[in-house]
């Protein structure tokens, strides 16, 4: 495995509020300001940048602030998830709201064109349902899928993933699971739409990364992935590594012996803490599983799982894991 290169969700550099502290925890951030501080991180080379952008700022302004910062988009994500879309984006009740989506998406993928990015990141956060019986759920899926094939066909030059999650901010999610997003990339029959695999989504809905991970790599899916960490009962996006280490080991892991070269990204909500600071501990600890991952006894580790023995397989895993940790303090 070759070294990696890092990335994070330009949103990690934002300022946040709560339903608690609704005034928020720091001041409102430019996204240039978030751009110069992503630059001051060091070890980044690529971000995701939310679009719109804020007020005034230009597709421009924003290539000339990765210039001068020495970064990249790696990809857009646009907003279809904000109040206007409460009821859903692709799967809106109302087909002037879902045209509406649609035509952000739009603008977004020409945003990637502009920038160079290398995706457009979808999240419809507001695609989905609270109560039972809300909703037609074979109407959900024609809707989430058909407008998925029709994004996708009106920009063929342009790469898609759709990034899973459970629940939050509906009480279920349509795009809700590995398996189901397979599935639904499948139906679209289209080949210009993959996943973006967040760490602490499969967490959160219960699934084990690693394995998630191998699923959408079978079927050629794998195209992004963000990490992060959580108590696995919310999408805490804590800092990667300081809830479930072993966890985050064995799904780069995965990554690793299937090849899997892409960017290791940041999407984490340092609420209270330093975002700088949380960037740079969090790519300490990517650099640590990385040296372990060079030093791991993959023979020795697979002769373990070839007998389903734990034991052997975490002394294996905690030696190269503690280890390297040591060795980059």
């Amino acid at each position: 495995m070759s070294s990696p290169r890092f990335g994070a969700g330009l949103w990690h550099f934002a300022s946040y509020v709560d339903r608690y502290a609704t005034d928020g925890y720091a001041p409102a951030l430019s996204t240039l300001e978030q751009i110069d501080l992503a630059g001051s991180v060091g070890d980044l080379s690529v971000v995701d940048v939310p679009y719109p952008f804020t007020e005034g700022v230009s597709v421009a302004d924003v290539k000339a602030a990765l210039e001068n910062n020495g970064l990249e988009a790696i990809g857009v994500t646009p907003e279809i998830y904000m109040r206007r879309f409460r009821y859903g984006a692709f799967t809106n009740p109302d087909a002037d709201v879902r045209a509406e989506a649609l035509a952000v998406l739009n603008e977004a993928a020409q945003v990637v064109r502009d920038l160079g990015a290398s995706y457009l990141k979808v999240w419809p956060g507001q695609d989905g349902w609270d109560y039972p019986f809300q909703v037609d759920h074979k109407m959900q899926w024609d809707l989430a899928v058909g407008g998925m094939r029709e994004l996708a066909l009106a920009n063929p030059d342009i790469r898609m993933v759709i990034e899973y999650k459970p629940r939050e901010p509906r009480g279920r999610m349509f795009w809700d699971s590995a398996a189901k997003t397979a599935l639904g990339i499948k139906a679209m029959g289209v080949d210009n739409v993959g996943v973006l695999l967040d760490f602490g989504h499969a967490l959160f809905g219960g699934e084990s990364p690693s394995a998630s991970a191998q699923l959408l790599i079978d079927h050629g899916l794998l195209w992004a992935m963000d990490v992060n960490d959580n108590f696995r009962g919310w999408d805490d996006d804590l800092v990667v590594g300081t809830v479930h280490p072993v966890e985050v080991f064995e799904f780069f892991y995965t990554l690793k012996i299937n090849n899997w070269e892409g960017v290791w990204q940041l999407d984490q909500f340092p609420f209270r803490e330093d975002t700088v600071d949380a960037a740079k501990t969090s790519i300490r600890f990517l650099k640590a599983v990385h040296r372990a991952l060079e030093e791991l006894d993959i023979e020795s580790l697979r002769a373990a799982q070839a007998t389903n023995d734990a034991m052997a397989a975490q002394r294996l895993v905690q030696d190269v894991l503690l280890s390297s940790m040591r060795k980059g303090s």
